[in-house]
């Protein structure tokens, strides 16, 4: 597992973690952070699929430390793969733990989406990351 954050990007989302998404031991729900990991999941894929973007898949989760009240999430995404009509998009989320400024991975997936039309229709991803 790297030791810090990339470098190279900047987040695709940065939240704060908040009292109203634990669990009864005070951990945020897992499925709390699947869903910021699939927000900034989408960021990457509709900035690559130039539009709209579903989810269709997720594969691959995997939780390595807990996310606490006050941690400051940051996922970062990257496109992985482009398809016909999908993108393969990994999501790696640190967090600086509140009020000790140590950074940790906590959390990594793959996620898979599909680009639709206005009506929902799959459409084809530009090859052409620059359209």
């Amino acid at each position: 597992m790297p030791e810090s954050p990339p470098t190279d990007r900047e987040p695709a989302l940065r939240t704060v973690a908040m009292p109203a998404d634990t669990n009864p031991n005070g951990d945020i729900f897992g499925g709390w952070l699947m869903a910021q990991m699939d927000l900034a999941g989408s960021v990457a894929a509709v900035r690559r699929a130039g539009g709209r973007v579903v989810t269709v898949a997720v594969e691959a989760m995997s939780f390595h430390r807990p996310v606490m009240v006050g941690d400051l999430v940051s996922c970062y995404a990257r496109v992985v793969r482009v398809g016909r009509t999908s993108l393969r998009v990994e999501v790696d989320t640190w967090v600086e733990r509140y009020a000790r400024s140590t950074v940790e991975k906590v959390t990594e997936g793959v996620f898979t989406y599909v680009a639709v039309d206005d009506a929902g229709r799959p459409r084809p991803v530009h090859l052409d990351p620059e359209v």
